[in-house]
């Protein structure tokens, strides 16, 4: 069973690793552009803020991120080059907001050896050529044409082998690099060289330097009129150019990043690795440099990149805290800095341990990750879904409708809520003690079910019944003016606005009134040929009080019609096709999209495009939300519109980067719901259920929900109990930098408020390695067991560590038992009631001893070497899967009778292992560190010992993210009856923050979805031209082999972003419906 398995993201990579600012989607326009390792982000620079414009998946992890101008272009071009060594030229298409490819290639060389400092990717300033440094002594060129367009490369070898920064100098007549290298005697030096593009060699350059600050690594070119470049040192900063040098020195530092202020070069801001921000003031009499000065300006997240924006606003992207956009005031604050946080952009990278508990005990898994790095380590808590923060509740049984009602008309609050009952209606308001109570409105008929009211123009409420349409004063509370159904024809269903009713009686009469200053009169009627199940008339268009189209939904034919207000003239007819009649209708606009949703009686939603000048209906897309009638209601939260789907599972629609998306609440069914924004409860929402009335806010609307627990230190492992409701953490503070010093603590956490209630420091040099919560054979109590090691500065391996047995008590960590081993614990695991633990080479097993005294310690039973270094172990009964430094996997067996650990079988690949998780018996699932996952199957039936002590590898797949702990687990709520309840899950944690789910399929679910990623393959384009199964093919230094029993989710899901023209080409190579392939992709949806 898993053999076959599905590969998604539940939530996207956070990291930033690269940004650039320049006019990209056209010449007017300010971007700012973000790479996030495999997806690039383009955001629009306005008065409000960002605004995002487009967000892409890269089939490769982003080495360069540049923007550039060639000659005779109004606007910037976009460089990327992937770590696998493809690059592309992008350009903007504002036609139809997409990404065009101007050029792309190849620059992989046979030979070479990769450079150990990472790729570095420059341009030329006067675009000329573009210089890649990917292999230690050869530096290539791609050189552009006189128009532009991007000639054949060629490798000029570079004396410098080991090279720490490369640049373009500004200013020179031939296109010019400066190189920061180092020798074999680790001295530093720069030299300057011209590019002879004809000849293709290098020439010596204008000037050198010798001799730099041994920590320098980051070259700075400075533009006209100044030019020259600044080294940036661990201790001091060097300006240098062809006839001035110029230092300064610096507080200890390693400057991570830095950003351009002004076009001149004269400002620059540097980020160091302790999150310090910096302006580097060049001082010059107009173009000879006079000197150099450094001023702090405060603190920000550990910044990767920084890109000044405009206005003093500058957007700082990190890699091991959240990403910022600040202000950079004139003034300093009360603490003294100049710093102010405008927005954090949530990160998670990198995740390096995480559990999946379910705190609210409601049957759905949350994520708890240790995040980020150094100062900005922080536990994250990430769930699914939507979350209602209750306010207040009553106890109601039998609700059939709620709406709410203001006082006046420009009143900003609500003050009624109307609740109706089958033959009843009651009035609730708060009251001063803020508690909702009951009151009268002496206009309203409460002797009767109300079928729909809404505020209404002139300080006036509306409310329709059965028998009548009732106008009513809000402030005076009496009935100003009544319409009366026909005799013998009653009401059915009903809808209103401020200025409009539209109503249905029997027999298909559909009836338009319009509302006046205490008037009501009946504009339109007309005759249906079928009965009405549903109508809308929600205003979307320019007047916000009146529609010009109405929404109906017919039984006896199934469809959904538009008509023209006040006409009643039919426009569109849609038929909806299948038995099951619409329940609800809504026309409402996302982004400044205008839509119509459709709900069945039978949980599913249609949705279409409205054109509002002809009522036309496009692009009809259909999703299930549930298996009961779905009633549809617009509600607002932060100035923005979403819709509120209620029934058995209850669903919020709302739109990104003009995308309709369905996040699920977390409640278990809801009847009816309408917004309820009252002054004691601004932006709520009123909710029935089950038998009582919630009246609740609504957590930011997202399909993942993250809950921040800052930490000021870095945590490294990461454990649930239950029994005692705590976590338990291993971190690190770094103490004062002067030092340098770590100490190390563990951490008891409440698993409610997650704050610190108990802490246990280590011993110095002493690092937390690993932590598990078990219990031991013959022994009732739970323990927290710590693995450690010794880290010495003259060690190369730790040659020794400790095993910490704690138990809770009274909300404290108290030390039962310790053990000493001689090694790094890297892994514990409860194993039969005993303890197994990794260290360094060799698996050992402790057992749980009682002494005479009634005491308790560890003692050691047996054990295995045999590995370099077991780093990551998982257990299953009695088999041991292992996952070494550099050998793979392996698998043990315990054997009780012999007591002894045995090697069963082992895969004789060299596989650099992150991470290992068994999915079943035989199947186990490995990571390692090429971004690969793989997985490996036992050969019980195998002829022969040989092959049976052979792991056969039998998927592989190119993630492109470093994972960094597996864990079974799912994200989602399990509901037995849907297809995707019974299969099973693993949730994998990686460096850039991203949160996958890897799913293992029926084989002949798995053969359906591989045709379908085939076919997707060929309508779906990569950004760039980059191909998606070059991407997900296996790849290491040794080999490159096609992805096999692994399929892409993201490209599998992205089938619902489609347009309906490209979703009918991918349903005609598949022979399947669109609403069949649409059906089952959603179905996968769910799993994340």
């Amino acid at each position: 069973m898993s053999t076959w398995n599905y590969v998604v993201t539940a939530h996207k990579p956070t990291n930033v690793t690269h940004s650039c600012v320049g006019n990209f989607t056209s010449p007017q326009e300010l971007n700012l552009i973000v790479a996030k390792c495999t997806r690039i982000e383009i955001h629009l620079l306005t008065a409000q803020g960002l605004q995002p414009m487009l967000d892409v998946p890269i089939y490769g992890r982003i080495a360069t991120l540049e923007l550039f101008r060639p000659h005779g272009e109004a606007q910037d071009f976009l460089f990327i080059a992937t770590e696998r060594y493809k690059f592309c030229v992008l350009q903007w298409d504002s036609e139809t907001s997409e990404l065009i490819t101007r050029a792309m290639g190849d620059v992989s060389d046979r030979i070479g050896r990769p450079t150990d400092n990472g790729q570095i990717g420059i341009i030329d300033p006067d675009c000329r050529l573009i210089g890649l440094h990917l292999y230690d002594g050869l530096f290539k060129v791609i050189p552009f044409d006189n128009k532009g367009q991007l000639k054949e490369a060629f490798n000029i070898r570079l004396e410098e082998l080991q090279v720490l920064d490369i640049k373009f100098l500004y200013g020179c007549s031939k296109p010019t690099i400066v190189v920061l290298y180092q020798d074999n005697k680790d001295a530093r030096h720069v030299k300057t060289y011209e590019v002879a593009l004809k000849e293709k060699d290098f020439v010596e350059g204008p000037w050198s330097q010798n001799n730099l600050d041994n920590g320098a690594d980051l070259l700075i070119p400075v533009p006209p009129p100044l030019c020259g470049v600044l080294i940036v040192g661990e201790e001091t900063i060097v300006y240098c150019s062809a006839n001035a040098f110029k230092a300064i020195p610096i507080r200890p530092s390693i400057t991570k990043a830095y950003g351009r202020v002004d076009a001149d070069g004269s400002r620059y801001l540097l980020g160091d690795h302790a999150g310090l921000l910096h302006l580097l003031v060049i001082t010059h009499e107009k173009e000879k440099v006079t000197g150099l000065k450094i001023e702090l300006l405060g603190e920000t997240s550990i910044a990767s990149t920084i890109s000044y924006l405009d206005n003093a606003v500058v957007f700082i992207g990190s890699s091991y805290g959240d990403s910022q956009l600040i202000k950079l005031n004139l003034q300093p604050d009360a603490k003294g800095s100049y710093v102010e946080v405008l927005e954090r952009f949530v990160n998670l990278g990198p995740i390096v341990d995480f559990c999946v508990v379910d705190l609210e005990r409601q049957g759905q898994g949350q994520v708890v990750t240790c995040s980020g790095a150094y100062k900005d380590g922080s536990l994250r808590v990430v769930r699914n879904g939507i979350g209602i923060n209750e306010q207040a509740s009553v106890e109601l049984q039998g609700i059939k409708g709620m709406w709410s009602l203001r006082s006046s008309t420009d009143d900003p609050f609500d003050t009624f809520l109307v609740v109706s009952f089958i033959s009843e209606t009651r009035i609730l308001a708060m009251n001063l003690e803020d508690e909702l109570e009951e009151t009268e409105i002496e206009g309203f008929n409460s002797q009767v079910q109300t079928l729909f009211c809404h505020d209404a123009v002139y300080n006036q409420l509306v409310q329709v019944t059965s028998s009548s349409v009732r106008l009513v004063s809000s402030t005076s509370r009496e009935l100003l003016n009544e319409w009366h159904a026909p005799s013998g024809y009653s009401v059915n269903v009903a809808t209103a606005n401020a200025t409009q009713v539209l109503l249905a009686t029997g027999g298909g009469h559909l009836v338009y009134l319009e509302i006046g200053d205490g008037t009501l009169t009946e504009v339109k009627h007309a005759q249906l040929e079928y009965e009405i199940s549903c109508l809308d008339i929600n205003p979307i268009g320019e007047n916000s009080n009146y529609s010009h189209l109405a929404a109906v939904g017919m039984w006896t034919d199934i469809s959904v019609r538009i008509f023209s207000l006040p006409e009643l003239n039919l426009i569109t007819k849609e038929q909806l096709g299948g038995e099951i009649i619409p329940r609800s209708v809504l026309l409402c606009s996302f982004e400044g999209t205008s839509y119509l949703l459709c709900a069945l009686g039978d949980g599913h939603l249609l949705n279409f495009q409205v054109n509002m000048s002809n009522g036309e209906l496009t692009d009809r897309k259909k999703v299930s939300l549930g298996t009961q009638p779905i009633t549809l209601r617009t509600f607002s939260s932060k100035n923005t519109t979403h819709v509120f789907a209620s029934s058995d599972r209850p669903t919020v629609i709302y739109s990104s980067n003009k995308k309709l998306l369905y996040s699920n609440v977390n409640l278990k069914e809801v009847g009816h719901m309408c917004p309820f924004n009252s002054a004691a409860f601004p932006d709520s929402l009123a909710i029935a259920k089950e038998g009582e009335l919630t009246i609740g806010t609504i957590d930011d609307i997202q399909k993942l929900h993250i809950r921040t627990i800052p930490l000021g230190e870095h945590a490294r492992r990461i454990c649930h109990q239950e029994q005692s409701r705590t976590f338990a953490i291993c971190c690190l503070k770094n103490q004062s930098s002067a030092d340098e010093s770590e100490m190390h603590f563990i951490r008891l956490l409440d698993d409610q408020t997650l704050e610190c209630i108990s802490t246990y420091p280590l011993d110095t040099f002493e690092y937390g390695c690993s932590i598990l919560s078990c219990s031991f054979s013959d022994d009732t109590n739970v323990y927290y067991c710590v693995g450690t090691a010794y880290v010495l500065p003259e060690e190369n391996e730790p040659t020794k560590g400790r095993i910490l047995v704690f138990i809770v008590e009274d909300g404290k960590l108290q030390l039962i038992a310790e053990k000493e081993t001689k090694g790094a614990v890297y892994s514990l695991n409860a194993f039969n009631g005993k303890l197994l633990a990794a260290i360094n080479q060799k698996i050992q097993l402790y057992k749980w001893m009682l002494r005479e005294d009634g005491s308790r310690e560890i003692q050691t039973e047996c054990g295995h070497h045999g590995h370099i270094l077991a780093l990551y172990v998982k257990t299953r009964g009695d088999f041991i899967v292992v996952g070494d430094l550099m050998k793979s996997i392996s698998l043990l067996i315990y054997k009780h009778e012999e007591g002894a650990i045995e090697e069963r079988a082992r895969d004789y690949n060299a596989n650099w292992m992150s991470a290992v998780e068994i999915l079943d018996d035989d199947t186990y699932l490995g990571a390692e560190n090429n971004f690969n996952l793989f997985t490996v199957r036992k050969n019980s039936e195998g002829a022969t010992d040989e092959e049976r002590g052979r792991l056969e590898v039998i998927g592989e797949y190119h993630l492109g993210e470093f994972v960094n702990r597996f864990r079974h687990g799912s994200l989602v709520m399990r509901l037995p009856d849907s297809e995707v309840g019974q299969i099973q899950t693993v949730i994998f944690g990686t460096v850039n923050g991203a949160i996958g789910v890897i799913a293992s399929l029926p084989h002949d679910q798995y053969v359906f979805l591989e045709k379908l990623q085939s076919n997707l393959r060929k309508v779906i384009k990569g950004v760039g031209g980059l191909s998606h199964e070059q991407w997900r093919s296996f790849n290491n230094e040794k080999r490159t082999a096609e992805a096999k029993n692994f399929l892409d989710g993201d490209l599998i899901e992205s089938f619902l972003d489609l347009s309906r023209g490209k979703m009918e080409e991918v349903s005609k190579g598949m022979g399947v419906s669109v609403e069949e392939l649409s059906k089952r992709v959603e179905e996968l949806t769910r799993l994340h």
